[in-house]
């Protein structure tokens, strides 16, 4: 008998979120369990419901409130899953804007953003299936190339503790108004996904034999430009943006595929082809619209 299959998705009530666990649920099987998580009960349960009742859905959606800033509410829902999870997309961001002041939310970003995904990989890896699927949502600027070389070494090779204690460097640096000179970018959106990125080739490094040998795939994933409220703000021309909805199915395609290309493994990716870790350069087009 075949086991049934459980998804999870943070930061799923709107946007990519959401349209990653609508896609789950039309292409996973009846007997097939989505869990939809955010942090606001009514929000989290009205969307659950109207995924459930839409044309196409198969599998069952069910709402979980998961505050992803709780890295013990995080340990708590992964102890829940006594058979263990197949698939998980961690996807949660707090939405920055421009005119925003980036010290002030550093924070919430981080812990949101990085925080959050440390607990996740900690405490989802030991319960995921063999032949399952931990992906971590980041993007193209989570690569090396885009910080100061000089922060290098706190993220290339290093374990996932290195990584956690780079993260929180960095964030004393803000508080301490010395971020830009020991060679931070303002924006935080830089550090924060070279951190994610890190993170998971941190655990992906220690997992990598035993994971590759029952299919399992651990990575980052960056979706491209989607067209979401997050996102928007940041952007001038979104002539190229993809909506939510075809944004996740290029991410499913993966996720669902009966075999995984092991060169993905422990890597970001993008529309199934590998980011390289040291490209980049430092985005000036941003850093510009932050710079007074």
């Amino acid at each position: 008998m075949t086991t049934s299959r459980i998804a999870l998705v943070t930061g799923a009530n709107q946007g990519l979120g959401r349209a990653f666990v609508e896609g789950l649920a039309a292409r996973m099987d009846p007997d097939d369990l989505v869990l939809l998580t955010g942090r606001d009960h009514r929000r989290v349960t009205d969307a659950a419901r109207a995924v459930a009742v839409l044309p196409g859905t198969r599998a069952r959606v069910e709402g979980r409130v998961l505050d992803v800033t709780d890295t013990d509410a995080i340990a708590r829902l992964a102890e829940d899953l006594h058979g263990g999870v197949d698939i998980v997309l961690s996807n949660a961001i707090a939405r920055v804007l421009p005119e925003d002041s980036q010290a002030a939310r550093a924070d919430e970003f981080i812990d949101v953003s990085n925080t959050a995904t440390h607990a996740i990989l900690r405490s989802f890896g030991p319960v995921l299936r063999p032949g399952g699927r931990l992906l971590v949502v980041a993007s193209s600027l989570g690569t090396l190339g885009h910080l100061d070389p000089r922060l290098h070494p706190l993220f290339d090779g290093v374990s996932l503790d290195q990584v956690e204690r780079a993260v929180e460097s960095w964030r004393s640096a803000v508080h301490a108004g010395i971020a830009r000179e020991a060679g931070w970018p303002l924006w935080l959106n830089v550090p924060s996904k070279v951190a994610q990125v890190a993170a998971v080739r941190a655990m992906a490094a220690e997992r990598r034999e035993r994971d590759l040998a029952t299919g399992t795939l651990i990575a980052a994933v960056c979706p491209g430009m989607v067209d979401t409220a997050t996102s928007r703000p940041w952007f001038s021309d979104y002539r190229h943006a993809q909506s939510p909805a075809d944004a996740a199915a290029a991410v499913l395609d993966v996720i669902l595929a009966e075999h995984v290309d092991p060169r993905l493994y422990g890597e970001l990716f993008r529309f199934g082809k590998v980011v390289p870790w040291y490209d980049g350069t430092p985005p000036v087009e941003q850093e510009r619209l932050l710079t007074p």
